[in-house]
């Protein structure tokens, strides 16, 4: 007869951020340990709350399933003497399965024989391998663990019970010396020890005792709450998706309810009031229908309604202290100058070996006027940029940002604009930080665009150089998002400067300050390295396939859009019938061009009227080409290209390329060289498996 069963294990209170991952792992992790025990059951259900993780397994088969097995033994060479006498090895293999050689029997794999045995494997009572899932507690993975009292186990917080029930069954096992029982706990203050009889009482039972163990539900409460709010006040609460998560994983038991502050901070900037609530206290911040901030908020209790007054009075008390904080930070940055942040800069390190951030914010003005002439930018343009790169950095000396971190650039936008800079200027200093997310939002104005590239590019460069090179998960300087960002501006941008040309101008920059790089050479094939993996990323993300990827990518990055053009423009042809002539005639010259020791072609040592022919094309669509590379109209730059496909295939048919005579051999050769270095510039055209011949 099938059972039900349930584990629970009890921690203090979890981080918020831990809670969907854990209960995610715990689902997928008892599902594997079922099947590879080959435990037949009929439904899982996880649950999670700041302070427990539990799975209800229902319909469990009361034993494993029994199998008949294959199991290979050694080769027949091994397993039989010369005399056709089973060897030891065989008589060892045999009884290693249960059975004797007289069950042996023999199969052929690719040409050799090997002995076999048919394996009976009894499947043993359910209940005997529960105890097993004590492993599966202690494989899930936080993303910080901590050691409590003389435990060696690592965890996110201490476990404090443990439940484990096969149906009215204690299955027993013992973890950080707790052991298992039928023992829960109800919510930590409404609430107290809870027995469980039955597996499939677990959610109701905590129901009544002030714990909701579906998220979801409680998600959903949280909601309604906020909706009845909305309509009994007629006002707007946005809803923050991550808070949102966040707040459901902080509570057990929601309870919504709306508080207030003095009208007076609204004077303060709107990202400040918002940024305070949000971050700092995990509330809603409370809008009219048009949108504007009102004195209010929405929190959420964990717990019922009963003294919500006095709930509310403290949030508002520790809200008016953070907003009051926030307002004498405010009226005190405004009474300094930014030269007087920037000379503070210099007494603040960036990195170690990268000096101080005044050191880094030169470093970004001389990249910024680099990229800007190599932009060909008007003058004006131009010092607006070199200006927003001075000051880029200044705000991170300030009060405000001390205090709320999130709010740089934003409060550098703001106080610039207050010290009377350019409004594109001021803007620039905010969104010189964006991309803030691999696909968040972008810079809107070339300024910005420019000092982003110019801080990320310093940022890339330095942190490599000093071999800060990111490793699996590691990545501490974020450059891998850096240089994702660098792109994506480029590419949106339509900028005409390669990639390539981007990371000599930061080297140079770096050449030339007090911070020496050594072996150049090897940090500049790191940074092309790094930076080819985050474009095929890209590209790949634009579902171009592999090959495709490797063929634009095997020379060089180049201009960004441009390669993006290329990309997109292969992944078409690639199964193009019409057009397999042209990709056969060049893969060809590609693969010949290898022998080839140099590209001069000596015009009167052409023979034939069809090598003279596929010179004489070539040099007609040199300057076509060019002009349409330059243009990066990647459709007229392969259709260029494409002209010399039908003299290729006659030059093959008429011309023996590898003949005896030196002269015509190596000018023959010369001449297939300079066409694949033409095609090449393009694509690496014989890394793409070209889909016709399927």
């Amino acid at each position: 007869m099938a059972k039900d069963i349930l584990f629970e294990i009890g921690l203090e209170e979890l981080p918020a951020r831990f809670v969907d991952s854990a209960e995610q792992q715990l689902k997928e992790k008892t599902t594997s340990w079922l099947n590879e025990l080959r435990i037949d059951f009929h439904s899982i259900n996880t649950y999670s709350t700041p302070r427990r993780l539990a799975v209800l397994i229902q319909g469990v088969s009361e034993e494993q399933t029994t199998i008949e097995e294959e199991a290979k033994g050694p080769a027949m060479k091994i397993a039989q003497d010369e005399q056709g006498n089973w060897t030891k090895a065989a008589i060892g293999f045999t009884k290693g399965q249960g059975a004797s050689v007289d069950d042996i029997y023999v199969k052929e794999i690719k040409g050799t024989s090997y002995i076999y045995v048919k394996k009976h494997v009894e499947g043993k009572p359910t209940e005997e391998l529960l105890p097993g899932f004590k492993h599966i507690i202690e494989s899930i993975q936080f993303g910080k663990n901590m050691r409590w009292s003389t435990e060696t186990l690592r965890y996110a917080r201490p476990i404090r019970w443990l439940v484990a029930l096969y149906g009215s069954k204690v299955i027993p096992f013992e973890l950080a010396s707790v052991r298992t029982n039928n023992k829960t706990y109800g919510h930590r203050f409404l609430s107290g020890e809870l027995t469980i009889n039955d597996p499939l009482t677990y959610e109701s039972l905590l129901k009544e005792n002030y714990v909701m163990v579906n998220p979801k539900e409680r998600e959903t409460e949280i909601l309604k709450g906020i909706h009845q709010i909305e309509e009994k006040e007629n006002i707007s609460i946005p809803v923050d998706e991550d808070l949102l998560n966040e707040v459901r994983n902080l509570v057990e038991y929601p309870t919504v309810f709306v508080g207030s502050f003095e009208e007076k901070y609204l004077q303060l900037p709107a990202e400040v009031l918002i940024t305070s609530m949000k971050e700092h206290q995990r509330y809603f911040p409370v809008k009219t229908k048009q949108g504007e901030l009102l004195p209010k908020f929405v929190g959420v209790r964990n717990g019922d309604e009963n003294g919500i007054e006095t709930v509310v009075k403290g949030n508002e008390k520790v809200l008016r202290a953070r907003l009051s904080d926030a307002e004498f930070f405010y009226e005190e940055d405004q009474k300094h100058s930014i030269d007087f942040y920037l000379e503070k800069l210099q007494k603040v390190v960036f990195q170690e070996k990268l000096g101080t951030y005044s050191d880094k914010v030169e470093r970004i003005v001389e990249i910024t006027k680099e990229i800007s002439s190599l932009l060909q930018l008007d003058k004006a343009i131009e010092h607006r940029a070199i200006r927003a790169a001075e000051i880029s950095k200044f705000d991170l000396m300030t009060n405000m940002v001390n205090e709320f971190t999130e709010l740089q650039g934003v409060m550098g936008e703001k106080y610039a604009l207050i010290k009377g800079e350019e409004q594109e200027v001021a803007q620039a200093v905010r969104e010189h930080y964006l991309p803030k997310q691999s696909h968040g939002e972008m810079p809107n104005h070339v300024i910005a665009s420019v000092v982003s590239v110019a801080d990320k590019l310093d940022t890339i460069v330095g942190c490599i150089a000093i071999g800060l090179m990111p490793t699996g998960s590691q990545d501490p300087y974020a450059l891998r998002r850096q240089a994702t960002g660098i792109l994506r501006i480029a590419g949106k941008n339509e900028w005409n400067i390669s990639v390539e040309q981007l990371l000599d101008v930061a080297l140079v920059v770096y050449r030339n300050s007090k911070l020496a790089i050594e072996n150049p050479e090897q940090v500049i094939e790191k940074l092309k390295e790094f930076f080819q993996l985050r474009a095929a990323f890209l590209l790949k993300e634009e579902n171009i396939e592999q090959d495709v990827i490797q063929a634009v990518l095997e020379k060089e990055i180049g201009i960004f859009d441009y390669t993006q053009k290329k990309a997109n423009l292969l992944s078409k042809k690639r199964s193009d019938e019409t057009f397999k002539p042209v990709e056969e005639a060049f893969v060809r010259i590609l693969k010949l061009a290898n022998k080839a020791e140099t590209a001069e072609v000596i015009k009167n040592v052409l023979e034939t009227e069809s090598e003279k022919d596929l010179y004489k094309t070539y040099q007609e669509i040199v300057d076509a080409y060019q002009h349409a590379a330059i243009n990066k109209d990647a459709e007229l730059a392969l259709d260029t290209l494409s002209q010399l496909a039908d003299p290729i295939h006659l030059f093959f048919e008429h011309n023996m390329v590898m003949t005896d005579d030196e002269k015509v051999r190596n000018n023959r050769l010369g001449l297939v060289k300079q066409i694949a270095m033409l095609i090449e510039s393009f694509a690496d055209l014989s890394l793409v498996e070209w889909k016709q011949h399927h």
